[in-house]
């Protein structure tokens, strides 16, 4: 039984692109030209799986020697959607001390909900502390 060799990787690249709008422009093309991919190959096929989803996405990308390419994507961050739920710009400098917004547990459940794909986490329940704890982290109140 032989064995199939593993790709030599080139690089691992991170950056973050809109859902469905990847375009030739920074960061995207800058960033892979500057590789040798044809950027072309990684917007179609980005724009095509994304088209459904919204938000700021991050996005990995792991080209190989022979110029091909691998990617996955996350959801948008947890603290940016925190942020949009409780309708602030930033958190809080002082998070202990000085409270900047409040989110319900109805908010807490929904955006744990939407983000349990991306957690450590066995449960919507272990999902939910997880988004109390980063609110409460960002100085932004989780209320009944």
């Amino acid at each position: 039984m032989a064995v199939a060799k593993a790709k030599p990787v080139k690089a691992n690249i991170k950056f973050r692109v809109p859902a469905g709008k990847a375009t030739p422009a920074p960061p995207v093309g800058s960033t892979l030209g500057a590789h040798g991919v044809n950027m072309m190959d990684f917007i179609n096929a980005f724009n095509d799986q994304t088209k459904e989803l919204d938000g700021l996405l991050n996005v990995r990308v792991q080209i190989f020697e022979d110029r091909t390419f691998t990617f996955s994507f996350t959801s948008e961050s947890l603290a940016s959607q925190i942020k949009k739920a409780a309708g602030v710009d930033k958190g809080s400098g002082v998070p202990n001390k000085t409270k900047v917004g409040k989110l319900t547990k109805a908010q807490v459940t929904e955006l744990a909900e939407k983000k349990i794909k991306d957690m450590n986490a066995n449960d919507i329940a272990a999902a939910e502390k997880i988004v109390a704890g980063q609110a409460r982290s960002m100085g932004i109140e989780v209320v009944e």
